[in-house]
């Protein structure tokens, strides 16, 4: 099949880094695999994965609290703020894997 249309796409620096280096492990190049993906989306009539946002474990789950306990998780948070206890938010999401695999 010819190969005629061209896709211009602005996407994070790191992102495509890190895809990169994985399709580079498979043999694949970045425009085979935007092919790859465009063709399953064709054949599935949409995106051919779930979209949708990581589970949040129960204790941090605001939908899960009565008032109170939110109310008390919120100010433990501004505390934990105000006396300089922070993590950047590579570091957070790490801790946050972390515990969803324990």
């Amino acid at each position: 099949m010819e190969k005629t249309a061209t896709l211009n796409l602005r996407v994070s620096p790191s992102v495509k880094q890190q895809a990169e280096q994985v399709l580079s492990s498979l043999g694949v190049s970045m425009a085979t695999a935007i092919d790859i993906y465009l063709r399953q989306i064709a054949l599935a009539g949409g995106i051919p994965f779930p979209v949708r946002l990581p589970p949040v474990p129960e204790s941090m789950n605001a939908d899960l609290m009565d008032g109170e306990t939110l109310r008390r998780t919120l100010m433990k948070g501004i505390d934990d703020a105000e006396a300089g206890n922070l993590y950047d938010a590579k570091e957070a999401f790490s801790m946050l894997r972390t515990r969803r695999r324990a």
